[in-house]
């Protein structure tokens, strides 16, 4: 990653929310998203909740929200496989928000799945115009894994749910 110190400046604070705009920001430099959200999930109530969002007019932060078991969750919440789709058509076979997804300019989504010593920290959803999330991209945001970690670990710390 290009000389990007996620410790530097807003993640300094010790604010957990600080800590995930540090993170949106790597993303920002290193691959780039339109929409950059995380959410944390109750594995066991089967529950969602976003814990940040760039997007907050149309994606507020939420209270918790049922998941429905699909491809999706099977992937990445079960698996803890990354999620890559890269068209509108792709996206709604998974997410009952996707003309929200479109009217925002998205296409394209990757979900990537954040897990420390076995337990499912959460997930990191970047979405991006139809067709951007590449092979080279996808690489790329493979590597955000160890930062994404210290933002869910910064939350859950805050949070006392370590």
């Amino acid at each position: 990653m290009n000389n990007f110190n996620l410790f530097d400046g807003k993640a300094a604070t010790g604010d957990w929310n600080h800590t995930f705009e540090a993170l949106d920001e790597l993303i920002q430099h290193e691959v780039g998203a339109i929409i950059c959200s995380c959410s944390t999930f109750d594995p066991v109530a089967r529950e969602a909740k976003r814990i940040y969002t760039n997007q907050p007019q149309a994606y507020p932060l939420s209270g918790l929200k049922e998941v429905t078991p699909n491809r999706w969750t099977r992937q990445v919440l079960d698996q803890g496989q990354m999620f890559v789709a890269n068209t509108l058509d792709e996206i709604a076979e998974v997410f009952p928000d996707y003309e929200l997804i479109g009217s925002l300019g998205c296409g394209s989504v990757v979900n990537l799945p954040i897990r420390l010593a076995g337990s499912f920290l959460g997930t990191v959803n970047m979405l991006h115009e139809p067709g951007y999330y590449t092979p080279k991209t996808i690489e790329k945001i493979s590597r955000l894994g160890g930062a994404a970690i210290i933002a869910f670990c910064a939350y859950n710390q805050a949070n006392k749910q370590i």
